[in-house]
């Protein structure tokens, strides 16, 4: 099965190429570096020609709300009448969980906007709504550094490994569509300001965490079901444990 997985070269993009490969599918990295860009439409129809599925794993490269609902507005137009003309039997999308409860931020709005354009499209769809990447706890650090001060809230999530995410989706693109949405999240819960501080003591960061209980997690003030997935949430194999000792950070530029 020929499967397009747009935003196939980044984080979870990469993984499900390979993991689709893996499972014997012809899957199709689109990227701009790959001649494919969503949003001028360029290469696009040649890239879905014969695909049976398209996997949307691509992401705006702002949180501005304004940049935000343009991407994702802008790039599902074009994606959307690309399939019609293509005869895409499957769209599979990767969202958040909680977007729906984060419509303080803007980027989040524009997130449900993007789902709402999903869920009017005719193409029968999946939406997958993962919690946050272990691989994303730097950049909520990064979002909430003052000086050598992190000041986070105490929030309650259960974050997971991107390979686990990449794996999630792969499985939801090879069923049938769900129309509907399928949460997924990692195998246990934590308080943000706490995992967050072990990632910065792993790292030998010299940063330290503050809890701030008035701290914005991108704009959003957050109570303890914010983030949390529901209880039918399908749940990750690799625990947090696993993940730091394991998976190298990212290589500083």
């Amino acid at each position: 099965m020929k499967i397009l997985v747009i935003g196939g070269t980044g984080l979870i993009g990469s993984q499900l190429v390979e993991l689709l490969e893996q499972k014997g599918h012809e899957a199709i990295a689109a990227a701009p570096n790959t001649g494919v860009d969503t949003i001028t439409g360029e290469g696009l129809a040649h890239a879905m020609a014969g695909a049976q599925v398209v996997i949307d794993a691509s992401n705006s490269p702002s949180f501005e709300e304004r940049a935000a609902m343009e991407f994702f507005q802008t790039a599902g137009g074009n994606i959307t009448a690309a399939e019609i003309e293509a005869g895409v039997g499957h769209h599979v999308a990767l969202s958040v969980v909680g977007t729906e409860r984060l419509q303080d931020s803007g980027y989040f709005r524009a997130k449900l906007a993007q789902e709402d354009q999903i869920r009017r499209s005719p193409i029968p769809y999946t939406l997958i709504h993962a919690t946050q990447f272990f691989e994303f706890l730097r950049g909520i650090a990064a979002s909430a550094t003052e000086g050598d001060t992190v000041r986070l809230p105490d929030a309650l999530f259960q974050p997971m490994a991107a390979r686990d995410v990449a794996a999630a989706v792969a499985d939801a693109a090879l069923a049938a569509p769900a129309n509907g949405t399928i949460e997924v999240a990692g195998p246990e819960a934590f308080r943000m300001d706490a995992i967050v501080a072990r990632v910065l003591e792993h790292d030998e960061d010299p940063r330290h965490i503050v809890f701030d209980p008035d701290a914005l997690y991108f704009g959003v003030s957050l109570d303890d079901g914010a983030l949390m997935p529901g209880p039918d949430a399908r749940l990750g194999a690799t625990s947090f444990d696993w993940w730091i000792a394991n998976v190298p950070p990212p290589a500083k530029k």
